[in-house]
């Protein structure tokens, strides 16, 4: 049988699990098949986010358009590939941007627009309940956001009947069950990770403060929390429905606990044991790095989330990164149309990220906030993205194309300094997104700037829509009778032929770098000042 037959009998026959990812700019739906979970079929779609009355927001019209849209360019390319149709599937997993705030009432109607993770306007209740708890409370999460409605004194609280994240949004309207992965989870409340539940000591603390302004116990306001592997429902006729309307899919695939884009970027790029650690690079950057124990001290710029597993993890989120990137690649795009020549928007990214390589090791003397929006590690209110030169700089596209990528990483190692000073030891660091689908340049920069060599593999650019599809798969082999621990599946069934490409930073980058972070701290109260405008 050829790779074509087999791939057309895994979807016909329905083995084939299916992983749909809502990204910042983009819902990806990936089909996958087999124990290494091959890629059979890709789809997509393209949204933004939009800033409503201060509010970083997308209406939940937009995320049902965008779903059936994406699994529609996935339906249609199956059908090219395969000539077949996508009827019937083994098991289907949802992932999005986690963090954020979903509130509903009784009659299951959305109390406010949906409050992403890029909106900071929380830090009284993120600051009252970092005290209160004991852990750090970042500005994004879905607890910081309920208790800062409360201090508000906003009317819809009073009607709140429950609260989740955009994916678990999404697995319920395909399945009617309210869960949520223990990783996405952890991005609402603190996890006890004896339990893969939110701390019960923690939500008691909570209910006493709010005692008098929350609608009910905040335990019945929240989602379950289910570990990877376990089974979260099916989808239903209805699902099935909401999903593709012209009524091609067929209910019943069972769905895997919904998870955040963190949980399935360490998925994807099999960090998800103790002593290893993965960047996800898109609209936001960040870092995830599988603990062997506690830290001493809980930090600002760390956030405590765990695994899909349920293993603890010190998280190092950005609100900003490769977003300005793109935006200098849009501008220099249209500079080739204005000239006679048509590039795709890789052939552009190719092109500048290639000069990169030329720049300067510090860039040469220019500097690049790419804070689109606030960036708490960096103690930025607001976004103002700005490029600074001293006058004895050069000004080149190999150093302008180097600054911006240094930009993209420069407060993600801000916030990796505190791990190191933790003592965190790490044995492999990955890393995934766009950016680092040309080979060898970004991969390096973030190399340098955390001063570890930095992995990829084959499916980088697949990142967290192919991860959320390999949970599915795991959570179809576990109903099969798999038993082995979700870090022992990846290693040697997933990955364990995997292609790999490993960076090693050098030494001329490093120092490079470390000279380009130095001016970079110094230069932030000129982004603040910019903040006026």
């Amino acid at each position: 049988m050829t790779a074509l037959d087999a791939a057309r009998d895994a979807i016909t026959s329905g083995r084939a699990s299916l992983g749909i990812e809502l990204g910042s700019t983009r819902i990806k739906a990936c089909l996958v098949a087999g124990e290494a979970a091959e890629v059979l079929a890709v789809g997509s779609h393209a949204w933004e986010n939009q800033l409503v009355d201060s509010v970083w927001t997308y209406s939940l019209d937009d995320v049902e358009a965008g779903m059936q849209a994406a699994f529609a360019d996935l339906s249609a390319e199956v059908e090219r590939q395969y000539g077949v149709p996508l009827a019937t599937l083994a098991s289907i997993g949802v992932s999005a941007m986690m963090h954020g705030y979903l509130a509903f009432d009784a009659a299951d109607e959305l109390l406010v627009p949906f409050r992403t993770w890029r909106n900071t306007s929380t830090g009284p209740a993120a600051e009252e309940l970092s005290a209160l708890l004991g852990v750090n409370i970042p500005l994004r999460w879905s607890i910081a956001h309920y208790r800062q409605a409360m201090r508000d004194a906003e009317p819809h609280v009073a009607q709140i009947a429950s609260l989740t994240t955009l994916a678990g949004y999404v697995h319920w309207r395909l399945t009617g069950e309210r869960v949520l992965g223990v990783g996405d989870a952890s991005g609402m409340f603190p996890i006890d990770p004896a339990t893969c539940d939110f701390d019960a000591e923690l939500v008691a603390r909570f209910d006493m403060l709010a005692a008098g302004s929350a609608p009910a116990p905040l335990s019945t306001l929240l989602p379950r929390s289910l570990p990877a592997g376990a089974e979260a429902g099916s989808l239903t006729a209805s699902g099935a429905a909401w999903l593709d309307p012209t009524g091609t899919l067929a209910p019943g695939a069972l769905a895997c606990p919904p998870e955040g884009d963190a949980g399935t970027g360490m998925v994807a790029t099999n960090a998800v044991a103790p002593r290893t650690g993965n960047v996800s690079a898109g609209t936001s950057i960040f870092a995830m790095v599988v603990l062997e124990q506690p830290l001493a001290a809980a930090h600002d710029e760390l956030d405590i989330v765990t695994t899909p597993a349920g293993d603890p993890v010190a998280m190092v989120h950005c609100n900003n990164g490769a977003s300005e990137l793109g935006a200098w690649a849009s501008v220099f795009g249209q500079f080739c149309a204005g000239a006679g020549r048509t590039l795709s928007g890789d052939e552009v990214f190719e092109i500048l990220l290639r000069a990169a390589l030329k720049g300067a090791p510090d860039a040469g003397g220019i500097l690049a906030y790419n804070h689109l929006s606030g960036e708490p590690i960096a103690g930025i209110d607001e976004g103002r993205p700005l490029v600074i030169r001293t006058p004895d700089s050069t000004l080149s596209l190999a150093n302008l194309m180097r600054a911006q990528v240094y930009g993209v990483f420069a407060t993600l190692a801000m916030g990796m300094e505190v791990l190191a000073a933790e003592n965190v030891d790490l044995d492999r660091m990955y890393a995934h997104g766009g950016v680092f689908r040309t080979a060898g340049v970004a991969q390096r920069f973030l190399a340098a700037a955390l001063d570890a060599p930095v992995t990829v593999d084959q499916n980088a650019s697949e990142g967290g829509a192919w991860g959320i599809a390999v949970l599915a798969s795991y959570a179809a082999a576990r109903r099969a009778g798999l038993t082995a621990a979700l870090d022992t599946y990846l290693s040697a069934t997933v990955f364990a032929d995997a292609e790999m490409v490993t960076a090693d930073p050098e030494p001329a980058d490093v120092a490079g770098f470390a000279a380009y972070l130095d001016r970079y701290r110094a230069g932030l109260g000129a982004e603040r000042a910019a903040a006026v405008l």
